[in-house]
């Protein structure tokens, strides 16, 4: 079991100071699977509910911008589009207003073409990417303090574990 434990604290351990030196390459791809996403939005009602949550939650629209569901091929711009929602974006991006109860699901209807001034006051301008560096920034400490508080449990665990194996090797030693 401590061994388990060992090796199970070892890769967590590996993989923060990865993530730490590859924090570039986990942007890119964390940015590429947002966008692979947004291209299949409408496909996957679980994807989509995901997507929503994540917009709503961290006040945030597509990966680095609106202009990402340009990639979805209900909201892009293109003229030969001829769906409703060209040039918009989902209702998870539009700001929400706290006198309504009902969410609008069409207020992110041609939101795009509008300026960009008109536009913040509609739709959240921030890319979803930036928005959560800075959640992790700004929780930087809790997030810390809970693998510190796993990585300890770890320790503690694998300090019991060969505890109780020297305890065993005793009582077998006095037979």
């Amino acid at each position: 079991f401590s061994v388990f434990l060992g090796i199970i604290f070892f890769l967590e351990l590996t993989a923060g100071v990865l993530a730490f030196v590859f924090k570039d390459w986990i942007k890119d791809q964390l940015y590429f699977f947002i966008n692979n996403n947004i291209r299949a939005y409408r496909d996957d009602i679980d994807l989509q509910n995901l997507i929503d949550f994540t917009q709503e939650y961290w006040q945030c629209c597509g990966a680095f911008g609106a202009d990402d569901w340009n990639l979805n091929i209900y909201f892009n711009c293109t003229d030969s589009n001829t769906s409703r929602e060209r040039c918009g974006v989902p209702f998870s991006c539009c700001t929400k207003d706290p006198a309504e109860d009902v969410i609008n699901t069409q207020c992110g209807y041609d939101a795009r073409q509008k300026p960009e001034v008109d536009q913040q006051i509609v739709i959240y301008t921030k890319g979803c990417v930036p928005q959560f560096e800075k959640w992790l920034q700004d929780n930087l400490t809790i997030v810390a303090g809970i693998f510190i508080g796993i990585a300890l449990l770890q320790i503690f665990g694998i300090c019991l574990a060969q505890n109780l194996v020297s305890d065993i090797e005793a009582v077998r030693a006095s037979w």
